[in-house]
Parts: C-alpha cells; sequence; structure tokens
C-alpha cells in the first residue's frame, strides 16, 4: 500500500507541475488597439535537418535593438533548442502596417556569403507571437531552365507579410508569407545594399482563444491519416490474434498432452526417465550468470516502463499539445528523476532474491546501466553542436546536474546459446511487425516537421507491443524448457528486448529511404539518440518479457509434482 500510495504521489506531483506549465504557457492574453504583443525569434536551420539549428542572429538579420534581449527558458525548451531573443518586428495589436522598414543594411561580402550558403541548405526560420509559431524560409533558389549547379542563382527574401487572425481581444492565428517579388540576388560575391520591410494585415475570425491550437494537429488526423492509423491497429490485432490462437490451439494443448503424460508418469515404475521440461525442474530455477546485471536490466526496464506509462498518461489528458515547448523533455526528466527509486527498488529486491550480497555495487549498476550510455552519447552529441555553434548544445552544468548520480561501467552479455540469436530475431520481428506502420508517424514527428497528436492510436499500439512481445516470449521460453535447456532467464530477457534491434534496423532505413537529412550533426544526432532510444526499448521489453517468462515458468512447474 505504501509503494502505491508514494506512486500515486509522485504521479500527481508530476500533473500538477506540468499543468502549471500549461496554463503559465496558454495564459489568457488580452489586449487593447495598439498593444504591443511578444514576439520572439527562435532559431534557423536546414528544413531537411531538424536537429542542426542555430541562432535567429547567427545571420546578419537586422537587430532590434544594440543588446539582443533574451528570453528565459525552462530546462525543457533549452534541452529542444529554443533560444528565443526579442525580435526586430512590432506587431502591436490590430495595427496594421503597409511595407514598414525594419533596417537598410549593407551586406558586406561575408555576410551575402553566408546567406547564400542558408539559401542553399534550404533554411527556415521560427519565431513565437503571443506563445503561437511562425515560419518561413529564408530565400529561394532559382533551378528553373538550368542543368549545372555553378548556375543556380541565389535569392534572399526581404519583405515579409505577417496575415494575423483575432477575436475581440485575443490573438488566434497567424502566419507569414514571404513576397516572391521582393528579392535580394546573393549569387554573386559582391556588397549588396538591403532594404529589409514587413507588413502586417489583421482579420477578425469567430475561432475561440481556446481553440486556436486545434489548427496545429489537424494535419495528423486527417481522414487519408487517420486510415492508415487505424490500418496500422488492424494489423497490430492481426498479429495478436493469430500469435494468440497460435498459443492457444498449439502450446496449450501441448502443455495438456505434458500434463498428462507426467501424470501418468508418477502412477508408473519410479525408475522411468523423465524426460522434456520436466527433466529439468532441478535446475530450472538455478540462478542466472551475471545475477547483479541481470537484476540491474531488470529494474531498469521497469523504471522505463513506469515512465513510458505516465508519459502516455499525460499524453493522454492532453498535456503535450502541439508546441507547448519544452513539455516533453520536461515530462521526461522529471518523471525519470522520479521514478529512479523504482528500478533501484526493482533490482535491489531481485538481486537480493538471488542471494546476492554486494547490493551497494548493484544499485550503482542499475544507476548507470541507462544512464551511462545516455549521459556518454548526451556529452558526445553536445561537442558536435558547440563546435557547430548549434542552439541544441547545452552548457555543461546542466549535463553535470542531470547526471550526478552516474557512473561508467561497460560489461558485455556473454555465453548466450547458439540458438539465442535466432531465438531473438523471431521474438523482435512480430512486436516489430505489429508496430511499423505506426514508426513511421512517430519519425516524422521527431525527426521532421510533422505533428503527432492522435496518442489514443498510439497507446493502443503500445498495449499490443507488450501482448506480442509477452506472448512470443513465452512460447520461445517453452521451446527452450522442452529442448531441456534450463538457462531461460537471459534469454527471455533478450528475446523480449530484441524488438529494439529492429526498430534500430528501422532507423537505418528511414535515414537512408525517407528522409533528406544529411551531414554530419544531423547524421551523429539522428543515430546516436536513436540509439540511446532503441537501448531502452530493449530494457523495457525484455524486462517485460523476463517477467511473463517467469510467470508461466512458476505456473507450469506449479502445475507437477516433482521429487
Amino acid at each position: 500500500m505504501e509503494d502505491s500510495s508514494f506512486t500515486l504521489l509522485i504521479l500527481g506531483v508530476l500533473i500538477s507541475c506540468c499543468f502549471t506549465h500549461v496554463r503559465s504557457d496558454a495564459s489568457d492574453h488580452r489586449y487593447k488597439v495598439g498593444d504591443p504583443v511578444p514576439l520572439y525569434a527562435n532559431k534557423v536551420g536546414p528544413f531537411h535537418n531538424p536537429s542542426e539549428t542555430y541562432r535567429y542572429f547567427d545571420l546578419p538579420f537586422c537587430s532590434p535593438d544594440l543588446v539582443i534581449k533574451e528570453k528565459k527558458e525552462a530546462l525543457g525548451e533549452v534541452l529542444n533548442g529554443d533560444r528565443l531573443v526579442s525580435a526586430p518586428y512590432k506587431l502591436n495589436f490590430k495595427d496594421e502596417k503597409e511595407s514598414a522598414v525594419v533596417c537598410r543594411k549593407k551586406l558586406t561580402k561575408e555576410e551575402v556569403a553566408k546567406f547564400r550558403s542558408a539559401v542553399e541548405k534550404d533554411y527556415y526560420f521560427q519565431m513565437y507571437y503571443d506563445d503561437l509559431p511562425i515560419w518561413g524560409f529564408i530565400g529561394k533558389v532559382d533551378k528553373e531552365g538550368k542543368t549545372d549547379p555553378s548556375e543556380y542563382k541565389y535569392f534572399l527574401y526581404k519583405h515579409i507579410q505577417f496575415d494575423i487572425l483575432y477575436n475581440k481581444d485575443r490573438v488566434i492565428e497567424i502566419s507569414a508569407r514571404m513576397d516572391p517579388h521582393s528579392l535580394v540576388d546573393l549569387t554573386e560575391d559582391n556588397e549588396v545594399d538591403v532594404e529589409f520591410m514587413y507588413s502586417v494585415k489583421w482579420k477578425e475570425t469567430e475561432t475561440p482563444f481556446e481553440k486556436r491550437m486545434e489548427k496545429y494537429s489537424l494535419s495528423s488526423s486527417l481522414p487519408h491519416h487517420l486510415e492508415i492509423h487505424w490500418f496500422s491497429i488492424i494489423n497490430s490485432c492481426v498479429t495478436v490474434l493469430l500469435l494468440t490462437g497460435f498459443l492457444a490451439t498449439i502450446l496449450m494443448r501441448v502443455l495438456k498432452n505434458d500434463f498428462m503424460k507426467y501424470a501418468q508418469d508418477e502412477e508408473a515404475a519410479d525408475d522411468q526417465e523423465e524426460t522434456g521440461w520436466k527433466y529439468i525442474h532441478g535446475d530450472v530455477f538455478r540462478f542466472p550468470k551475471y545475477k547483479s546485471l541481470f537484476a540491474a536490466a531488470l529494474g531498469s526496464g521497469t523504471q522505463l516502463f513506469t515512465l513510458t506509462v505516465f508519459i502516455f498518461m499525460l499524453a493522454l489528458v492532453g498535456v503535450f499539445y502541439p508546441y507547448n515547448r519544452g513539455a516533453l523533455f520536461t515530462a521526461l526528466v522529471v518523471i525519470y528523476a522520479l521514478t529512479s527509486g523504482i528500478a533501484g527498488y526493482t533490482a535491489a529486491s531481485f538481486y537480493c532474491q538471488l542471494e546476492g550480497t554486494n547490493w551497494v555495487r548493484n544499485l550503482l549498476l542499475t544507476g548507470c546501466l541507462f544512464c551511462g550510455p545516455l549521459f556518454l552519447t548526451f556529452c558526445f552529441l553536445n561537442t558536435v553542436a558547440i563546435a557547430y555553434s548549434a542552439t541544441c548544445c547545452t552548457a555543461f552544468w546542466h549535463n553535470c546536474g542531470d547526471s550526478s548520480h552516474l557512473d561508467i561501467s561497460h560489461i558485455a552479455i556473454t555465453c548466450v546459446g547458439r540458438s539465442a540469436i535466432p531465438q531473438m530475431a523471431m521474438a523482435g520481428f512480430l512486436p516489430f511487425s505489429a508496430i511499423y506502420i505506426e514508426l513511421y508517424y512517430i519519425f516524422a514527428s521527431v525527426w521532421g516537421h510533422r505533428i503527432y497528436t492522435i496518442y489514443s492510436i498510439l497507446f493502443i499500439v503500445f498495449i499490443i507491443l507488450l501482448i506480442v512481445t509477452a506472448f512470443i516470449t513465452v512460447a520461445l521460453t517453452y521451446f527452450q524448457l522442452a529442448a531441456e535447456d534450463h538457462e531461460w532467464w537471459w534469454r527471455s530477457f533478450l528475446c523480449g528486448g530484441s524488438t529494439g534491434v529492429f526498430i534500430y534496423a528501422y532507423c537505418l532505413y528511414y535515414y537512408y529511404a525517407r528522409s533528406d537529412m544529411s551531414g554530419f550533426m544531423q547524421t551523429s544526432f539522428f543515430f546516436g539518440y536513436m540509439a540511446c532510444i532503441c537501448y531502452g526499448f530493449f530494457l523495457m521489453l525484455g524486462a517485460v518479457g523476463f517477467r511473463a517468462s517467469l510467470l508461466f515458468v512458476r505456473h507450469i512447474y506449479r502445475s507437477i509434482k516433482c521429487e
């Protein structure tokens, strides 16, 4: 009861904190005519490389003041790469402007080259106006009628048209359009005089303030997208039904025959030799090798499973609405910190059940089993981001603060049987086949510019993933025991977690076949962070597979009388 109360307390505190964050971001902003509305420039970067973002004024735009004012941001926003600063445009409430001049600037040869490089890489900019996101492209490349890249012409947009919708005294929607007729030629390395301008148009709408964020989630809930999502669920359900039918008609029938056989053997002569899984009843509960590592993996997997469930609960109640800046990262950090006790308790208690004695070392191993690789990966990628002067780099004290409980360890799992790899391939393929369709939309959201909001469907797919993982691991455990192989502990964990290997393989396919990402920085971030995520899936699903197998093994050996 105490553990349950503590878990509920954690969840309550977390939801309270997250909803406080939501209310602060979506506060009821009301304005009068002429009131200044906050406008912040956030970042720029190549459109196809979502991780490669830079500060807005790394490009030589017009600066609003002599000193650029930075907006104080939360931890999640910093981790998300947001760097909000005051923008040079003045978009006062209901104050229309026509070709207002921001500044007149003479671009040097170096600045022209910097802008041309940004245009060539398809740079976009992002701003926030009253907490509403705005996007636009820096310029365009004229390739019409030209086959040789050296003949391409590069142009910079110098005029932005802001179209703003309002409902009484509130801002509802904003969009930015670049004037295709107002261009600056950047093809040659010559000094260029530029007059940056902007226009503002206001229009009234009946859309209520509470629904102003809905437009950003409509794309993920269009009918043709929903059809694909439901097809994914039907595909997953068919997989579950087939697997369940296989277990019900084959495995349970075999088990029934085994029980009848062993019952007859008990009535027969005592010297009759036992075969099958009953033969190894004396060894099946023998403690596994590397029991400290095994307990640590089980504890870390249990924590990650709890973390995933809590994230889904917050998503289903609407905390992660589109462009709630940093909410997901904040929730991940907070929940992971609050659930760290679950990993320690699970690992230490299981380690003690395995008659382990050095529980202090086991706790240290549990703490660093997932965080260690994650921290090392984060440090490497942060170094890459610093080298590129990208916004996704964070200060060193953030690294130290987030990893104060980490230790470095490296222990390889060895001595698996010869049939481990084929079993892992079989165990990982079926769960992966149940989720691979949904993976594309998740990747397109995380590593692209799509928005994922159908968390209910994702939660159903997650439940199906757990069921398939548990079922296939139980089936493979039975086959292993029937072959009189008692070393099922690690095998069940590896088979359950092997789906993470298939997800990482899908990463290779997505990067080279479905995305336009390129460059060392984006490649490092994609494969580095996806390796950590897939490793987390390996631990989480490995814990699920082992728990299911443990229940199964206890059940079948409890059903027979063993001398």
